[in-house]
């Protein structure tokens, strides 16, 4: 059965946590210096034992990211060198390595697995002198602490900022459900607070009608952190180091390893056809948008603080279209019940809310079953909150596996967006571009919930290449523009009418409104990511590499202040560390895949659902995407599916 989410005292979590690795460590070294050198001996045990470490420490990973406190934050940190210490001794243990190098074995999965970890202690070091494990095994210690540190520092800033408005006329036009979040009562007079938490920012710099303000709220927002410039000099320093200590020019070659991607050369060449593809549909894109802020309010420079603003008044005046017209029909509650009838009929599974401890009133448990068996769980914490994280993620937990006893582990993972919450007037309301969002996170979530591996290491989500693990996620999005789709959850939240078939038109026909402009953007931090870890930058040469990139992707240039990088929690808090190229190379295959399997009149084939459930969902990380996209389609993914998709000639 399921672990219950609970955490009993959290002073004393980092004792209990050196108590079960120092228990770990005894059973290592048992199977370390025993003469068995089976699989099932030795790397089958050690599943088990990543298995209940994994446990144990992700409910207070997870916490501080979605409850975070000075107490989850204490906690959490004097974990971190215990953990990493305890991955350095296991990285760097020779005599495992050695036995694990010699295992022979005719499981498919199990082959799998020998191979990935025989790379990955190669890759850890472990045929490296003693002195320069010992220093790798400090450089993993800091680099775990700095990533820490640079996502406390921006949730800290986040959290300190605020722009009180007083007069209404400075809301004036706003959708009625983000002037109700906003308003305050102080000194008994009604205020408007915004905050840069990513509904409160997105409110104002999409609706707010003064122009002064928004520009407050986007300097805030991009000159967050500024002591995040030392933390990245020194990620980014020890970066290099690890990577050089292994035996490689960079850490973008390292990183490489364990991609799909073959080469520097590859990405480099895939970004920039990707750029040079979009650059002249981006360039009209923006001429219009600045010929329309001109005319309709005199705007002779239009700013990068004006371009959510204008675009949002653009869609309407030009698709008579926008936002607050659809948000209406898309109550939190009634999309996620929705998506998962949809997920329920595609993929023969059935969502039944479960009585269980969660870390906030507002999480809703599921359990799944498949053919009426228990077989997985689902945590969603949609809406935003102080104390949380800003974005929306995919965090797996447990994983489905069959552990030495025989005995059949079940999934589990949580997903957590940040929506805006509801208020005394109005239920959560979401824009469609959440609705996209939750339906991504959803599918990362399948990913996992899904995989039908019995060996652990290659189980759901787990030993998928980086640059592939967005192909799921990106995948079920594209569904949330379709017309069948949308029917199933869209219902205004007062009169409970459908949906009109006009709204949703209007949805699908401005998908791709700006979408050469959106690309651009995406290319530029995929660049940015990856050159920068090309090399060793420091200091003003990281801002200069980006302002060189920018030259091309950037048609609007941003302003001196603005310090993007210093937000970049992807590659500096995260796993995207010259891989957030990543986005784009894994939307060849979801771009792909969709158009395989999109039902005008249905939404999605069903028939082509159950062999991408079973060719691609079920098999994790068994086999290499590329093989297994082969084995569902008997072909390659193609890449003019990419262009397709935005539309772009």
């Amino acid at each position: 059965m399921f672990q219950t989410f609970q955490i009993d005292n959290l002073k004393q979590f980092p004792h209990r946590l050196e108590a079960l690795l120092d228990k770990q460590r005894v059973k290592i070294k048992k199977i370390t210096q025993s003469e068995e050198a089976s699989y099932e001996k030795v790397l089958k045990p050690l599943q088990d034992l990543d298995e209940e470490l994994g446990l144990f420490f992700t409910p207070l990973s997870h916490l501080n990211a979605v409850m975070n406190s000075e107490e989850t934050q204490k906690a959490y940190e004097a974990s971190l060198p215990l953990l990493s210490k305890f991955s350095s001794e296991m990285a760097q243990n020779t005599a495992l390595f050695e036995k694990i190098e010699q295992i022979k074995t005719d499981d498919p999965q199990a082959q799998k697995v020998v191979e990935n970890d025989v790379r990955d202690f190669v890759l850890s070091g472990v045929k490296l002198p003693e002195a320069e494990k010992k220093r790798l095994e400090e450089i993993s210690l800091e680099l775990s602490n700095l990533s820490n540190c640079f996502s406390q520092n921006l949730l800290d800033a986040t959290n300190a900022y605020e722009l009180i408005i007083e007069d209404e006329k400075d809301v004036a036009g706003m959708p009625a459900s983000d002037i109700e979040a906003a308003k305050i009562e102080r000194d008994g007079k009604t205020l408007y607070r915004f905050t840069l938490q990513i509904p409160s920012y997105l409110a104002y710099m999409t609706y707010g009608p003064n122009r002064s303000y928004r520009q407050e709220l986007s300097k805030a927002y991009s000159t967050r952190a500024p002591q995040n410039a030392e933390v990245i000099d020194r990620i980014l320093a020890l970066k290099q180091e690890k990577a050089k200590l292994l035996g490689f020019e960079n850490y973008a070659q390292y990183a490489l390893q364990t991609r799909d991607a073959s080469s520097e050369d590859e990405v480099l060449s895939f970004l920039d056809a990707l750029a040079d593809a979009a650059l002249p549909q981006a360039k009209e894109e923006l001429e219009e948008l600045k010929t329309f802020a001109q005319e309709t309010d005199g705007i002779e420079d239009l700013q990068t603080h004006d371009v959510a603003y204008y675009a949002e008044k653009l869609k309407k005046a030009k698709f008579d279209f926008d936002d607050t017209m659809t948000k209406p029909y898309f109550e939190q509650q009634r999309v996620l019940g929705g998506m998962l009838e949809v997920v329920s009929e595609l993929f023969g599974v059935s969502f039944k809310e479960a009585d269980v401890p969660t870390w906030h009133s507002c999480v809703k448990p599921y359990n799944i079953y498949e053919e009426d068996k228990l077989s997985g769980r689902i945590y969603f914490d949609l809406e935003a909150r102080e104390s949380k994280r800003g974005g929306a993620w995919m965090n797996d937990w447990e994983t489905h596996f069959v552990d030495t006893a025989g005995k059949e582990h079940l999934a589990s993972a949580f997903v957590v967006c940040n929506f805006s919450p509801a208020t005394e007037q109005t239920p959560s309301l979401l824009r469609h571009d959440d609705v996209v969002t939750l339906f991504h996170e959803m599918g990362h979530a399948i990913h996992h919930l899904f995989g039908k591996c019995h060996e652990r290491s290659v189980s759901g989500i787990n030993g998928v290449a980086w640059d592939v693990v967005e192909f799921p996620s990106q995948f079920l999005e594209n569904f949330a523009y379709e017309k069948a789709i949308i029917k199933r959850f869209g219902f205004h939240y007062e009169s409970g009418e459908p949906i009109p078939d006009t709204l949703i038109e209007k949805i699908k026909e401005t998908k791709n409104f700006h979408a050469a402009l959106g690309i651009l953007r995406q290319v530029e931090f995929s660049l940015f990511d990856f050159r920068l870890h090309q090399k060793l930058y420091q200091g003003e040469e990281v801002q200069q590499l980006l302002d060189t990139i920018r030259e091309k992707t950037s048609l609007l240039k941003p302003p001196s202040y603005n310090k993007f990088q210093h937000g970049f929690s992807h590659i500096f808090a995260g796993g995207y560390a010259a891989g957030y190229y990543s986005y784009k190379w894994a939307e060849v295959l979801s771009a792909d895949a969709f158009f395989e399997c999109l039902d005008e009149q249905e939404g999605f084939d069903k028939s082509k659902a159950e062999g991408y459930k079973k060719h691609i969902l079920a098999n994790g990380g068994a086999k290499e995407m590329s093989e297994l996209y082969q084995e569902w389609l008997g072909r390659k993914a193609d890449v003019k599916s990419l262009t397709k998709l935005y539309e772009i000639a």
